[in-house]
């Protein structure tokens, strides 16, 4: 067998596999001999029939197709290492049009996906905003009072039940005089304000207090999902068991001690500020990389991807919505059931995203490529050993679990963050203040 490579276009290469006749009879004999004990020929023990004899029955070609296959597959990853070919996609087979015989060599040609060439240009000096927080009194005071909540202790209260405050009760809801099903509950537990019930219902629970009773009068919304209840005027008798108040324990330095790591108030505010500023400017670090990466790519995407390549990714998408699903405890044929589409309409829509991720993907390694940029033996050792202590594994067991095609893609992506590094630390970039964040309540 001999390759060679026939034409190579921007997300194309064809090559041609030669073959000569002795390999092509040698091929077709090797076929015969496992085949041939489930040809069943009258006048012959099943297994025995002749070679000739099943082909004067069935044809000359009997076990042409099956011999190319096991030549062709033997022959298309050698090719593919002697020519430096790495294939993105499924290659498709062509043979020509004349009909093969015994002793006859024969050429397949075969059309391989490979990923474009991108020549990218103006990844420096990029101009884009960036967003820039400066953290204040205020936001370090937001990040207390979040800290004092987590350490609120419930007590029950004889007070008047408020906002932020839990009660706990018995409910039957009625439409007319008829109890409808799912409206009923004993020792339910709400907190009021927190949105958990239709609108209207918590707030008439303010004012009550333990051992009372009280009717909620509410409207179900016209889209809610029992078309049973949609728009219709509700009636839930209430008895209030207990009502429960947040006792915040006081900001001070006791307060350090019992539930942070500082002895002072002062130290943990300090460490809160420090905190917030790293977040910031992490933050601000990564919407200047994301706003830097599209303008680079908008700047270069005039150009054709191979169809597998989309079609990989959209997999990809797929699958990890699908795990992300299942970590929520909700499953893909339900939820295809709930929104009344499909899994095909699904990935469907992930089209275009993915054309995107695919592109964006190939402009980052090309700028890598422009520069010059390499995953080092030393990025990738760093790389594997954070991998190996975040699952706990010994580092050998762990590289060896990874796998060489795993390696690969870690390779691209030590290459793909450098790039982005290059890419944003020759940006141009316009400084923009954070809006303060509108009232939560509003």
């Amino acid at each position: 067998m001999t390759s060679a490579l026939v034409s190579k276009e921007n997300i194309a290469v064809k090559i041609s596999l030669t073959f000569t006749g002795e390999e092509f009879d040698a091929a077709t004999a090797k076929v015969f001999q496992q085949q041939r004990g489930r040809i069943t020929v009258n006048g012959f023990r099943k297994g025995k029939a002749p070679r000739s004899i099943i082909e004067k029955m069935y044809g000359e070609g009997i076990f042409f197709s099956d011999a190319i296959d096991d030549l062709v597959n033997e022959a298309y990853p050698k090719a593919l290492e002697e020519l430096g070919i790495e294939p993105v996609g499924f290659p498709s087979l062509e043979l020509g049009d004349e009909p093969l015989h015994k002793g006859q060599g024969f050429v397949a040609t075969i059309t391989i996906p490979v990923a474009p060439t991108v020549e990218v240009k103006d990844y420096k000096g990029v101009k884009v905003e960036r967003t820039v927080k400066h953290i204040t009194e205020a936001d370090v005071a937001k990040e207390l009072e979040a800290e004092q909540k987590k350490n609120a202790v419930m007590a029950s209260t004889d007070k008047a039940a408020e906002l932020n405050d839990t009660v706990l009760f018995d409910y039957k809801g009625f439409v007319g005089d008829e109890q409808f099903e799912g409206g009923t509950a004993d020792g339910a537990s709400l907190k009021l304000g927190s949105g958990q019930f239709i609108p209207g219902f918590e707030d008439q629970l303010v004012g009550t207090t333990a051992g009372t009773d009280k009717d909620v009068v509410v409207t179900f919304p016209e889209n809610y999902p029992a078309e049973n209840l949609a728009g219709k005027e509700a009636v839930f008798h209430c008895h209030i068991h207990e009502v429960k108040t947040e006792n915040l324990p006081e900001l001070n330095d006791q307060f350090a001690v019992d539930y942070t790591d500082f002895e002072t108030l002062d130290a943990y505010k300090a460490d809160v500020q420090k905190k917030l500023e790293e977040a910031a400017a992490g933050a601000a670090e990564y919407e200047g990389k994301n706003a830097v990466i599209t303008k680079v790519v908008e700047a270069n995407e005039a150009f054709d991807v191979p169809e597998d390549m989309v079609n990989n990714e959209v997999e990809n998408m797929f699958q990890e919505m699908k795990q992300n699903m299942a970590q929520q405890g909700i499953d893909m044929k339900m939820y295809c059931q709930i929104l009344n589409t499909s899994e095909a309409q699904i990935k469907e829509g992930m089209k275009e995203d993915a054309l995107k991720r695919v592109k964006t993907r190939l402009i980052v390694l090309a700028v890598a490529k422009a520069e010059g940029l390499e995953a080092t033996e030393e990025d990738m050792e760093n790389e594997l050993k954070a991998m190996a202590e975040q699952y706990a594994i010994e580092l050998e067991q762990f590289k060896t679990m990874f796998g060489e095609e795993n390696k690969k893609y870690l390779k691209e992506d030590i290459l793909s963050r450098k790039a982005i590094d290059v890419m944003y630390q020759n940006a141009e970039f316009t400084e923009v203040e954070d809006a303060p964040a509108a009232d939560e309540t509003k």
